[in-house]
């Protein structure tokens, strides 16, 4: 049995199946968490002003009794305030910074989140990321998937990097 808990929240086109949650869900198993995966079927018609009311009401009931890790991506970090208000730590995949209800919640945040964008993504702010937490993995040339551009063996390259600072900051 697992001594922790960690609850994976999908972004709104890349679900817990995609390489990004199949690895991170392996390097938290092998941390000692057990791994909570939220399915959903994102609306078609889903707007940024129902957005987080409609990812609040998707995450609540998984996060349980016991939760001690909330992993999200994308349009997962609507979830900050859940983090936020039950004082969860954190790891925001590709968070959608140019928000300010997600960038609000973080700032909120009593315990540490670590966020993982790159440089390429529209929806990446790394001067903002930086100033939320000291807690920040920026990859360089990477897109909203952390893909980078060349032979796919350097995306795979940063998927270990993201793994790796993921096992770091939950160490």
């Amino acid at each position: 049995m697992a001594d922790r808990r960690a609850v994976l929240v999908p972004g709104r086109g890349y679900d817990t199946r995609g390489p990004l949650f199949a690895y991170l869900g392996e390097a938290l198993r092998r941390r000692g968490f057990g791994t909570h995966e939220v399915t959903w079927q994102v609306p078609h018609d889903l707007g940024g002003d129902r957005a987080a009311p409609w990812v609040a009401e998707q995450v609540t009931p998984a996060l349980g009794t016991r939760t001690d890790l909330l992993v999200g991506k994308s349009l997962g970090s609507f979830a900050a305030p859940l983090a936020a208000e039950r004082g969860l730590r954190a790891v925001w995949l590709t968070p959608l910074l140019h928000r300010a209800d997600v960038t609000d919640a973080l700032g909120r945040a009593a315990e540490p989140f670590l966020l993982v964008g790159g440089t390429a993504d529209s929806l990446w702010d790394g001067r903002e990321a930086r100033r939320l937490t000291p807690h920040v993995l920026e990859i360089p040339d990477a897109d909203h998937s952390l893909l980078v551009p060349g032979p796919l063996a350097r995306s795979a390259e940063v998927l270990g990097r993201v793994c790796t600072a993921v096992e770091e900051f939950v160490g």
